[in-house]
């Protein structure tokens, strides 16, 4: 189900993590583009633009990359979790000292170690995306809770109950349709926002990320 081009998708969007710049001086030729994350509804797509309002109420103009890659989501639910499999979890630190999910993307097996570590991440204030394998997963009493491992390390981390899990599945261009939600990883170019990698929601599911 998964199409070819997904991949490359996958592999854009969960590599949009922010790096520290380098500590000795670097030509500015050299230096990466700046990262932002556009979350919103399509306005309108127009071929190599696609407009969307965003979360913020901003209406913006986004360029697509020539080869630009799309997907959508598909519902998944905590019990498809299963050690072994690689997830991309967005949280916030929580008052007992753990973290709580905000949403779960269950990658396909071929993405395994896709954007592998944890950093920070904009789906909301202080929140944070770790990209990392799934140790075990144990059902609490206010949900369930699951071990991840990335690089040597370990984090447990809380998916309370009504958390939006999801996959990726495929997309074609005419579900860019007005009012579908979309999250696009871009990179700030001269002319605005450039995306290589749109993600959108179709059949009343949506880019929870």
């Amino acid at each position: 189900m998964i199409k070819t081009t997904l991949p490359a998708l996958l592999l854009g969007l969960t590599a949009i993590a922010s790096t520290a710049l380098p500590a000795a001086p670097v030509h500015a030729e050299d230096q990466k583009p700046e990262q932002i994350h556009v979350r919103g509804s399509i306005v309108n797509y127009s071929g190599s633009v696609l407009t969307v309002k965003t979360r913020e109420g901003e209406t913006v103009d986004v360029t697509l990359a020539d080869g630009w890659k799309l997907a959508s989501v598909a519902n998944a639910a905590v019990t498809d979790i299963k050690p072994g499999d690689f997830v991309g979890i967005a949280s916030l630190p929580s008052a007992d000292g753990g973290d709580g999910a905000l949403e779960v993307l269950i990658f396909p097996p071929a993405m395994k170690g896709a954007g592998e570590g944890s950093y920070g991440w904009d789906l909301k204030p202080n929140s944070s995306m770790t990209n990392a394998t799934v140790a075990d997963a144990v059902k609490g009493v206010d949900g369930r809770t699951v071990t991840v491992s990335y690089h040597g390390k370990e984090k447990k981390i809380a998916i309370p109950d009504g958390t939006p899990v999801v996959t990726i599945a495929p997309a074609t261009k005419d579900d860019l349709v007005a009012g579908a939600v979309v999250f696009i990883p871009a990179e700030k170019a001269a002319s605005g926002a450039l995306a290589h990698q749109v993600l959108v929601g179709k059949n009343g599911v949506v880019p929870p990320m």
